[in-house]
């Protein structure tokens, strides 16, 4: 068999990573590696801004804010800016771009990885995302304190269309109900590929987000690891998802655990415990996904929930 050599192996990562860095007609290179995209329609541009409907007050955060063309705009209409960016060659190229302009004063730059980066206060977040980070930054947003208003963000077309799906539809999954929970999503516009520089590979969109104020009285992280079992298959029962091994194993494990530290003797085994606690938990999702769709008040949900709980706290020793 003949060797494969290291440096035919080397060459062919460089012209990869040749043909993923493009040039802009400044002679500035974009790495679409890591999502560079910069959108260059104006209208475009205007449109987003107005759906923000920012106010002069506003702090405005943007994250990948490339060349500024979307930027510069945002410091005309708000009073300050807060651009994140990872590229130094782009925040040299931003701060270029208003130097010795009254709207210098107004922009603030972090750089770094917006997701390994605390959050600053802001009122309003405008974005034309790098699609990598789509969905750990949009978490990110939901969970941050305090309130922002609204977010206006670009994403890929697909994943904006999984953000506003409802039950039934093809693309309705984890990533909608954990966001819908949290708050209102709205489609805003479709953004054609050549509307970017470079163009990437993908159509686009724009959603609009505005956070639940005040959020519903969950426990986030518990509510996903809910939805996260609900929806390892889709096309399974709600009963059949929480029998499976590995929960069974977990609920068994957090059982014992919990008779133990409470002292309490279980005369019935944990199988029959296990049947009614799915049952349970079936009943728990229905009434959450009720709530969620304001078809019952919350209250009576979680009162029901209790209800039915302390029956099986009952049966059970």
């Amino acid at each position: 068999m003949p060797k494969i050599k290291s440096g035919a192996s080397g060459r062919c990562r460089e012209r990869q990573q040749q043909r993923r860095e493009l040039k802009s007609g400044g002679g500035l290179t974009f790495n679409t590696g890591i999502g560079q995209h910069v959108l260059k329609n104006p209208l475009i541009v205007n449109s987003i801004i107005d759906k923000a409907a920012l106010r002069p007050t506003d702090v405005v955060l943007e994250v990948g804010p490339g060349t500024g063309n979307m930027t510069v705009k945002l410091l005309e209409k708000a009073k300050k800016v807060i651009a994140c960016e990872l590229d130094l060659r782009l925040v040299a190229e931003l701060h270029k771009r208003v130097q010795g302009t009254p709207l210098a004063s107004k922009l603030q730059v972090m750089v770094g990885d917006v997701l390994k980066t605390d959050l600053p206060f802001f009122d309003a977040c405008v974005a034309n995302l790098p699609y990598q980070i789509s969905s750990p930054f949009v978490f990110k947003l939901l969970l941050h304190r305090p309130f922002f208003r609204c977010a206006v963000l670009m994403f890929q077309r697909e994943f904006a269309l999984r953000l506003v799906a409802k039950p039934g539809d093809k693309l309705y999954c984890r990533l909608s109900i954990n966001t819908q929970l949290l708050a209102r999503v709205d489609h805003l516009m479709k953004v054609g590929k050549n509307n970017f520089r470079p163009p990437p590979k993908v159509e686009s969109s724009v959603v609009r987000i505005e956070p639940k104020n005040p959020p519903p009285p969950i426990n986030f992280q518990e509510w996903d690891g809910l939805v996260r079992i609900t929806f390892v298959r889709k096309n399974k029962t709600l009963s059949a998802a929480f029998k499976s091994s590995a929960v069974q194993q977990l609920l068994e494990k957090n059982y014992r655990i919990h008779c133990s530290v409470h002292n309490i003797v279980s005369r019935k085994c944990f199988c029959c415990f296990n049947n009614l606690l799915c049952f349970k938990m079936s009943l728990y999702f229905l009434f959450c996904f009720i709530y969620h769709y304001k078809i019952l008040n919350f209250e009576h949900s979680i009162g029901s929930l209790k209800d039915s709980m302390s029956c099986l706290t009952s049966t059970r020793t």
